[in-house]
């Protein structure tokens, strides 16, 4: 990918931080622009934290274990689930 040319933008900072910013750029001797790259750069590189749903397994008994649901015929099984009704 080609590098992309320098964009001039304006941005709105709050006092504080561009205050601290400032100071920090001082101390480690960059331009407050180099600083705020590299906010941005740290921000978007780290990882993105995950939005899936993970379900704990509730599941019972052992897996691929007998399974006494198999055997019963789709009456059966109505007859278990609502118990007569």
């Amino acid at each position: 990918m080609g590098k992309l040319g320098d964009v001039k933008t304006t941005l709105d900072i709050a006092d504080a931080l561009l205050a601290r910013a400032k100071k920090y750029a001082r101390r480690t001797h960059q331009p407050v622009r180099a600083v705020v790259e590299e906010g941005l750069r740290r921000v978007l590189e780290a990882k993105a934290p995950s939005s899936r749903y993970h379900v704990r397994d509730a599941s019972v008994g052992r897996s691929g274990g007998h399974n006494p649901l198999e055997a019963m015929s789709w009456s059966d099984l109505r007859d278990e689930i609502y118990g007569g009704r």
